[in-house]
């Protein structure tokens, strides 16, 4: 291992200026030797130590008997971490200093005490953790958690939060629904087996115009909520509480950019799979209908994995953006630099965390969508069919049980693109020892103990 203070093995490295060699046990003076005639010892009877003394904190237990009077040296630890090494020139248990090889770190120390490798192995020192998350590389499990605890620990802001906003975006959706969708679009076709492939293209482009435009006006809604909650989230990690009015005082200086952002974004990703849909329009145009809608539908595919690939490249640009307080562009490089690398891990994470968001706001908007159903029997009918023909009564209660369930989703989305935003950090540069240092956390990672 590399000889640096705290962190080299057991006798692995030269102190004082002693050869590695000289480390082991040293022989007694008096042994004899098998190729010379044994005579009296030069230096007087009894047993001596050699010349050549190993360093402080590695002597060895001599092979003969000791002179009268003399502390026999403990025994050297036997196989494996769960001896308990001489004390060192520190006067502490270990290799010379607090719980490490040289005293430089603070670290593998038994529990409740400065030992080194006191009984068993003690593993690393526990992270200060000043907030909802310990100051270090994250897992899975603790990225999750943080967005838990967040929501938990700060409930009223948090939630005060995402039910202002899960309000507004209900408010848009219900509105755009009952009066431009269900009249402008039908996805009836799809439920037709006769259906010829044209009919079924056009209704699966109704359906995907539907479901786009409820999904923008869902994401306009999360990045919203993402810019309010970025603060409560990263005073959350220091362990500060925030009021609501705090938050959007904050944020709002960079709410503009956030959604210019947003725009860039959805800009993005809609022009891709436009670009990918375009050639099979071109042959839908010419006249070859059934090739054309497969060709556009083919094309979409394709592009759609290349705008998926770029969304999540770009997924935390806006944590950079409300954070460092920087310019579009510039949280979009921040972004890309931090998921270099890594972007299995941040897909997957953000993945995980909206399936898991959804499946508990899935439990709280079932039972209001088979209500709003049973209150209007053609929203009830429309629902069982799979149209997009809602009546209000049943598009209103609905509502009703989405803005509870984005009451759920929008906290853990958000707290989960924050935390990975400052996990990637962490484990890049170091931004641990910052927020230590704004948490008030003393002596963080300078090897004492902190407070």
């Amino acid at each position: 291992m590399k000889d640096t203070p705290g962190w080299a093995s057991p006798g692995s490295a030269p102190s004082d200026g002693q050869e590695p060699e000289a480390s082991g046990p040293a022989e007694p003076a008096d042994r004899p030797d098998p190729a010379q005639q044994p005579g009296p010892d030069p230096q007087g009877p009894g047993t001596k130590w050699s010349n050549e003394q190993p360093p402080p904190g590695q002597w060895s237990a001599p092979t003969g008997p000791q002179a009268p009077g003399q502390t026999p040296p403990p025994p050297p630890p036997g196989p494996g971490w769960g001896t308990h090494p001489p004390a060192g020139p520190g006067g502490h248990g270990g290799y010379g200093g607090y719980g490490g090889y040289g005293g430089g770190h603070p670290g593998y120390g038994a529990p409740g005490g400065y030992g080194a490798w006191g009984s068993g192995w003690g593993g690393p020192p526990p992270a200060a953790k000043p907030g909802v998350i310990p100051l270090r590389p994250l897992g899975v499990g603790e990225i999750l958690d943080g967005a838990v605890s967040t929501m938990r620990t700060y409930w009223r802001t948090v939630l005060g939060i995402s039910l202002t906003v899960a309000i507004v975006t209900e408010i848009l959706v219900i509105l755009l629904q009952g009066f431009v969708l269900n009249d402008r679009t039908s996805t009836e076709a799809l439920n037709d087996p006769s259906a010829t492939l044209s009919e079924l293209a056009r209704a699966t482009r109704d359906a995907l115009l539907s479901s786009s435009v409820i999904f923008l006006i869902s994401v306009i809604g999360a990045i919203a909520a993402t810019a309010l909650l970025t603060t409560v989230t990263s005073r959350a990690v220091l362990g500060k509480s925030v009021t609501t009015g705090e938050a959007w005082r904050d944020a709002r200086p960079q709410v503009l950019r956030l959604f210019g952002l947003l725009f860039l974004l959805l800009l993005m990703t809609f022009g891709l799979l436009l670009a990918g849909a375009v050639p099979g329009i071109l042959v839908a145009a010419s006249g070859s209908g059934d090739g054309g809608a497969a060709l556009a539908i083919l094309g979409t595919l394709g592009t759609g994995i290349i705008a998926l690939w770029l969304w999540f490249r770009f997924s935390l640009a806006s944590p950079a953006l409300m954070l460092e307080k920087q310019g579009i562009m510039k949280a979009l490089s921040r972004s890309a630099k931090l998921v270099r690398g890594s972007w299995w891990r941040v897909f997957g994470i953000q993945l995980l965390a909206t399936i898991i968001a959804n499946i508990v706001a899935a439990i709280v908007v079932i039972p209001f969508t088979f209500l709003g159903g049973a209150l209007s029997g053609d929203g009830a009918a429309s629902f069982l069919n799979g149209t997009t023909d809602f009546g209000w009564t049943f598009l209103i209660v609905s509502g009703i049980g989405s803005v509870i369930g984005s009451m759920i989703t929008f906290p853990i989305t958000a707290g989960v693109t924050v935390l990975l935003y400052i996990d990637q950090r962490i484990r890049r540069e170091a931004l641990d020892l910052e927020l230590a240092r704004a948490a008030g956390v003393q002596g963080y990672g300078t090897g004492t103990p902190g407070s």
